[in-house]
């Protein structure tokens, strides 16, 4: 049995934080996490292999995928990468790979890995790899804990992973941003939505009401509930935001009445822009 993952997280001053959970059974993946050791003994330009995602903050359960982090030497990343694909090929019976465009990282690559027959199929338990490799850095090697919880660490023989809070006056000055952008916008984007509503424009009142009036909502709730991870958007709510908040987000997403429901955003919109503005 592989050992499972624990994420001892710390939330700064009085905001609650993440309700990081740990993992119980990874046993599904116990195949890939042996390999994924082995690869990095006999790899000299393997550095690092960590797990993240759901296993160490949260939420894993039967369909869950395994996030898997290689660090390569600098430089080395895309070739660590190929190979890596290739041997799974080899040794893994791999049914599909969706890898990402080249262009998407500029220090890596990333891929899915499906290894059952239909992916989609969730009468059984999904087994997806996603595997990202970088080119060794600070960037990738440094993890915040409060973001991303504390990575499970299978190959790692120089020590190169390291916790550490990103740079929190940075952060403070993106939370900035996104409040003033919401707060100036919050005129604009109520017309934006009215607007399309109004003309029997679905789609389009849709696609404005989850980007003006229901994410805004999220962004502030965030900023309030859970700073470190103020840009993590929709997902996570059950874990990053205080009990019933998630269900109450839900309640605004399109429906029935669309009208009603981006009243009832931008209700909440201007409620937390208000006690923000008091803090």
């Amino acid at each position: 049995m592989i050992p499972t993952a624990h994420s001892r997280t710390r939330w700064p001053g009085a905001a609650p934080g993440p309700r990081f959970a740990c993992v119980s059974d990874l046993s599904r993946y116990d195949d890939w996490l042996v390999w994924l050791r082995e690869q990095g003994e006999a790899d000299p330009d393997v550095r690092v292999v960590f797990l993240g995602g759901s296993a160490v903050t949260g939420g894993y359960d039967d369909h869950s995928d395994l996030d898997v982090e290689v660090l390569a030497t600098p430089g080395e990343s895309t070739a660590a990468y190929q190979r890596l694909l290739e041997a799974a090929r080899h040794d893994f019976e791999v049914h599909q790979v969706w890898e990402l465009p080249e262009a998407t990282w500029p220090d890596g690559r990333q891929a899915f890995l499906n290894l059952t027959a239909d992916a989609g199929d969730l009468s059984l338990p999904t087994r997806i790899i996603d595997l990202h490799v970088s080119d060794l850095s600070d960037e990738h090697r440094l993890v915040d804990p409060r973001r991303h919880g504390e990575p499970l660490v299978l190959h790692d023989p120089d020590g190169l992973v390291e916790l550490r809070p990103d740079d929190e006056e940075e952060m403070a000055r993106a939370r900035a941003e996104a409040v003033a952008q919401i707060a100036a916008r919050r005129p604009t984007a109520a017309w934006l939505v009215n607007r399309a509503i109004a003309r029997g424009q679905l789609a389009e009142a849709v696609t404005f009401h989850l980007s003006f009036a229901v994410n805004p909502v999220v962004r502030l709730l965030r900023i309030v509930h859970c700073p470190a991870r103020h840009d993590f958007g929709l997902r996570y709510l059950d874990t990053d935001l205080p009990e019933g908040y998630a269900a109450r987000v839900e309640a605004l997403l399109p429906g029935p009445d669309l009208q009603a429901r981006a009243d009832a955003a931008f209700a909440w919109q201007d409620e937390l822009l208000g006690d923000l503005a008091e803090v």
